[in-house]
């Protein structure tokens, strides 16, 4: 997107009124349009990244709504399955300012955040010098996060949650835009530290990998196994993305949409719940913030399509990503095999 191209953003959103009202008004009508370039940027931005991630479209669509909501995401997959390759493509499409820590036992909450050190002049003078660590950029990908300790874990908590760091007294802020993308290894758990409901509800959305099929692996195949490879180029850029990340929050949505996302999230309560297998089979289930990252993953996932209003359909395609980490199966359902996908889509099925 061109500073020409770029849209202007002050002719029909402001953080208090959203979108002008409809009804054929002027700003209406901006709004539509600007929405509808917005749409066509993100479809570059989607078949850019699909020269280098093959297949896969839903894992990245989700990736990309994570993004689009301002949020963070957990990759959950098999080695090799291109969490690296898809993390890293996104920070240059987006163009996004990216890092890379790869989690391990001995990593330390400084590793991360910074440090102090301790500088001497030729006069012999001795300060304090902040010493920022990689979390200060626009995309952290935190390679096999359960391989840290709570205590490293807790320091990107606040990252995540604050957008700002302390250290010695002092708060950092992050650079803007700031998403977390960590991968998890559900293979090899000897050793790791489960992530905290504290920290996984800090999620937005938690995507399973799944191995590509026939055809696009054998893509993968000839594509990566050459002399040469496809390389990424940039689509956006951070104040681009910025701005879209503003419209997502400023697209309408019916009071339809706003009672399923509750209906779906409050059912998904063994409290406040009227569906059978969730009482039988959940122990805890997902609180409000469940909600307002529905709401906001499904305005995201309307604009990534080219619509301007979220449907059932958007509830129904994100209900396991964001609900999935949010609950958790009594021993009683663990015993009988339930898993708690099957219990989101009979959840999910009573929506319609």
């Amino acid at each position: 997107m061109t500073p020409e191209t770029m849209p202007n953003q002050t002719a029909f959103f402001s953080p208090e009124t959203g979108f002008a009202p409809s009804g054929g008004s002027p700003d209406a009508a901006a709004a539509a349009r600007q929405a509808d370039l917005v749409a066509q940027q993100l479809q570059i931005v989607r078949e850019e990244i699909g020269r280098v991630v093959f297949g896969q479209k839903e894992i990245v669509d989700q990736a990309l709504v994570s993004i689009l909501s301002g949020g963070h995401a957990l990759l959950v997959g098999a080695p090799g399955l291109g969490k690296t390759l898809l993390v890293t493509t996104l920070g240059t499409v987006l163009g996004l300012d990216s890092r890379r820590v790869q989690f391990t036992p001995d990593l330390m909450p400084s590793d991360i955040t910074g440090s102090e050190i301790l500088d001497e002049d030729t006069s012999g003078h001795r300060s304090f010098r902040f010493v920022p660590g990689p979390v200060f950029c626009q995309l952290l990908m935190a390679d096999e996060i359960n391989r840290a300790s709570p205590r490293t874990q807790s320091a990107l908590l606040q990252a995540m949650q604050e957008h700002r760091v302390a250290i010695a007294g002092t708060e950092y802020a992050l650079p803007r835009p700031f998403h977390v993308l960590a991968t998890q290894n559900p293979l090899d758990q000897e050793g790791t530290y489960p992530l905290p409901e504290a920290q996984l509800d800090r999620f937005m959305l938690q995507i399973q990998l799944t191995f590509p099929d026939e055809a696009d692996e054998r893509a993968m195949l000839l594509a990566t196994t050459g002399t040469t490879q496809t390389a990424a180029k940039p689509v956006l850029t951070a104040d681009e993305l910025i701005y879209a990340q503003s419209m997502v929050r400023a697209l309408p949505v019916g009071e339809r949409i706003v009672d399923a996302i509750l209906r779906l999230v409050r059912s998904a309560r063994p409290e406040t719940s009227d569906v059978q297998i969730v009482k039988d089979s959940i122990s805890w289930g997902p609180g409000p913030r469940a909600a307002q990252t529905l709401m906001l993953a499904t305005r995201a996932r309307a604009l990534l399509d080219g619509r301007l209003s979220p449907s059932l359909d958007d509830i129904a395609a994100l209900a396991r990503p964001v609900l999935a980490h949010r609950m958790a199966l009594s021993f009683s359902a663990r015993a009988d095999s339930t898993r708690i996908e099957d219990v989101i889509d009979e959840l999910v099925s009573r929506l319609g």
